[in-house]
């Protein structure tokens, strides 16, 4: 699941994704319907924040990310690609009558306890490699 927070003049709010990565576009997208909040919101703010991570009480097994970036509503091509991996990845998708989004990260913080515990990897946008980033 993906964690995504939008901010508005109602105050911060959080929504739970099924979601899919495009690592070839670096990309996470989803659906949602328009009318919800999370999505209303970004109407007026398209930055958002968000986690992924692996459900787990082992502290050692630990791993997830804490993201920021810009949501949008993908066209043309870039639909149709998110389209069909989400597809593959849901089935159940092909019931639904919803809207894809996308989310650009352009800030990302991960944390896997398998390298160390409390090791964290920064990447930023055009500032460096996520795999080789600088540990905190």
């Amino acid at each position: 699941m993906l964690t995504l927070a939008t901010a508005s003049i109602n105050g911060p709010y959080c929504a739970n994704c099924f979601y899919i990565y495009l690592k070839e576009k670096n990309l996470f997208a989803f659906t949602s319907d328009k009318e919800t909040r999370h999505i209303r919101e970004i109407s007026e703010m398209n930055k958002v924040a968000g986690t992924v991570y692996v459900d787990t009480l082992i502290i050692g097994k630990i791993q997830g990310i804490q993201f920021t970036g810009v949501i949008f509503e993908p066209g043309d091509e870039l639909l149709a690609r998110i389209r069909a991996a989400y597809i593959m990845r849901f089935p159940v998708a092909l019931l639904m009558d919803t809207t894809f989004w996308a989310v650009e990260p352009y800030f990302i913080k991960m944390t896997d306890n398998r390298f160390g515990i409390g090791r964290k990897l920064v990447w930023e946008k055009g500032k460096e490699s996520f795999f080789s980033g600088k540990s905190k």
